[in-house]
């Protein structure tokens, strides 16, 4: 056991100084202050015990964004253990939520007879019904009973629970402490310097680690107040930073583009806002979006990494003056962190050196997986925990993460990083968002694609962005398809969800080979060489004189790049009977 006790509560405690500085803000609502906050976790404990829900009782949440949901989690978490749902899930979404996580409880608003009821009323799991009204998050259980003296959970009893993304295999429940959470909000409040006089706009779905945490927890943690919306609109978040004059928010890359496109309409509004700075983290943030909202903004961008396994935090980059650096994720903030390589070996933080995965270890840092001992087994390592992220540390000892090990497109045995390739494409004047992602190739095994998202106003077709692509972009790495789409498809938190892609647009396979021609080996040296530059820009083996060129991953560019190629080495011009086939790919 911890030798101090570490929950939610004693963190907002040791916060309420004085206990009239408001704790929770919100559009339309008066503030709920600390002392307010303290007192509706209180209440909440006890009417809990009224219901017989102990401690240790596993209550799933499933509430609308806004002030209800934060103050639901701070209440729950610091009484029982709670678990927070998208509201938005199907029916029998829910089911297996709750079943998975045994819940013994499920709290949904008053008059809310959705699907999250139905599937606790299908499975016999308690219904909870929340009453809102009065300040910013404050809440009565409905017929809940009278309030009755309660046991506080421990610092290592689970606090939260949830569920991992599932974009690559079945969600895995990762239980979080109490002491889990407080060192996080704290390493979070540590590495943004947040002091009582900080205000946070929270924008995030609060179902999520990084809503959760690095929001009202953090916050919370260092004596600051945080306003709770209901949601990210280009409209409202501008309204939102006018009327509460926050001096910091937090998002994913999706949010903050979504607020760049209306940045340039609220000019005047902008240079007004008292923005400290702005965070991003749950996803890579493309240099350029960085630097046009610190222009926007006038105000620090601070890329951190995070993880639902860290209760969020694992590395932030610093604020000014010390130097932050676009495209690397910053520096270890607080769990250890160290880069493992497929020997074995283990590479501490602060020395530079090659590619390989990040793992962190700490008191963020879940213990396990719930129920799961292959995933453990497979997860930890002499005490680390693998985060499945690769990455390496530059001569300063700031982290640069290149890819999932998950998400790693291989290409006829070429393993590419796609993160590579999005930023590539995000140079482009036209390209407002682009992510690329394996397809299946019948030869290849994989091949690479990209979705696009174009400027409001702005064109490019196929064939120019992959000339684009091509002049920056090994042959190899240059994707074989494209889809312009209005908006890239995202998960429930605006998270790109790569390895869906594929199946969400329609791209299942790029088509089987056809019949395969009776091999003909090359014939002359001039063949000979052709056949070694087909492989070594096609990955393919073998190649004989009637192998299928499209087949093999070839196109129209890479025709023209092969036969400029072989020009150059064989200093004289190719017959035209070599390269017509080619030409016409």
């Amino acid at each position: 056991m911890s030798q101090r006790l570490e929950t939610v509560r004693t963190l907002i405690r040791q916060s309420a100084v004085p206990a009239d500085r408001a704790a929770l803000l919100a559009p339309g609502r008066q503030p709920l202050s600390y002392g307010g906050l303290l007192e509706l976790i209180e209440r909440t404990g006890g009417r809990l015990r009224a219901l017989g829900l102990t401690a240790r009782a596993r209550i799933a949440v499933a509430l609308p964004n806004g002030p209800e949901a934060a103050s639901a989690f701070l209440a729950l978490a610091s009484c029982s253990a709670c678990a927070p749902l998208n509201p938005a899930l199907r029916k029998n979404d829910f089911e297996a939520a709750l079943g998975s996580l045994r819940a013994e409880a499920m709290l949904v608003e008053e008059g809310a007879e959705g699907p999250a009821a139905e599937a606790a009323q299908a499975l016999g799991v308690s219904i909870l019904r929340l009453r809102k009204g009065g300040p910013a998050g404050w809440f009565e259980l409905v017929d809940a009973g009278e309030v009755r003296e309660l046991d506080w959970p421990g610092s290592d009893d689970t606090a939260l629970l949830l569920h991992t993304s599932g974009t690559t295999s079945r969600p895995k429940l990762v239980p979080l402490t109490g002491a889990n959470l407080c060192a996080s909000a704290r390493h979070i409040a540590q590495s943004l310097a947040l002091t009582a006089g900080d205000r946070c706009l929270n924008i995030l779905p609060l179902f999520h680690i990084h809503g959760l945490a690095a929001a009202p927890l953090a916050t919370l943690a260092s004596g600051g107040s945080v306003v709770l919306t209901d949601g990210v609109y280009a409209a409202g978040f501008f309204e939102w930073l006018e009327e509460f004059q926050p001096t910091w928010y937090t998002a994913v890359p999706t949010m903050h583009q979504g607020i760049l496109a209306g940045a340039a309409r609220h000019r005047a509004l902008l240079e007004k806002a008292r923005l400290r700075f702005v965070r991003s983290s749950s996803a890579p943030l493309p240099k350029s979006v960085a630097a046009a909202l610190e222009d926007a903004f006038q105000a620090p961008l601070v890329e951190a990494y995070g993880m639902t396994e860290a209760a969020h935090q694992i590395a932030s980059n610093p604020l000014p003056p010390a130097r932050r650096k676009f495209g690397s994720v910053g520096l270890p903030a607080g769990p250890e962190v160290a880069i493992l390589f497929p020997d074995g070996r283990i590479r501490p933080a602060g020395e530079a050196g090659e590619v390989g995965e990040v793992v962190i270890r700490g008191p963020n840092v879940t213990t396990g997986y719930e129920g799961n001992e292959q995933a453990n087994a497979e997860a930890f390592v002499t005490g680390w925990f693998r985060t499945g992220d690769l990455g390496r540390f530059d001569g300063d000892g700031y982290l640069h993460l290149t890819g999932r090990l998950k998400e790693l497109i291989n290409r006829g045995g070429q393993k590419i990083s796609p993160r590579e390739i999005d930023e590539v494409l995000l140079e482009h004047p036209a390209v407002r968002q682009a992510v690329a992602f394996a397809v299946p190739h019948a030869r290849l095994g994989e091949e690479v694609a990209a979705a696009v998202e174009l400027r409001p106003g702005m064109h490019v077709d196929e064939r120019a962005l992959r000339e684009w692509a091509a002049a920056r972009l090994a042959a190899y790495k240059v994707p074989r398809r494209f889809r312009f789409v209005e908006e890239i498809p995202k998960g429930p938190t605006g998270k790109l969800q790569r390895n869906a892609l594929a199946a969400q647009l329609g791209l299942d396979s790029l088509g089987a080979d056809p019949e395969p021609a009776e091999h003909l080996a090359p014939r002359t040296p001039l063949e000979e060489r052709i056949a070694r530059l087909w492989q070594e820009l096609l990955l393919a083996r073998p190649v004989g004189v009637r192998t299928p060129f499209e087949a093999l991953g070839g196109d129209s560019l890479l025709a023209m790049r092969m036969l400029g190629i072989l020009a150059s080495r064989e200093q004289r011009p190719v017959p035209e009977t070599l390269y017509r086939p080619f030409t016409r790919a």
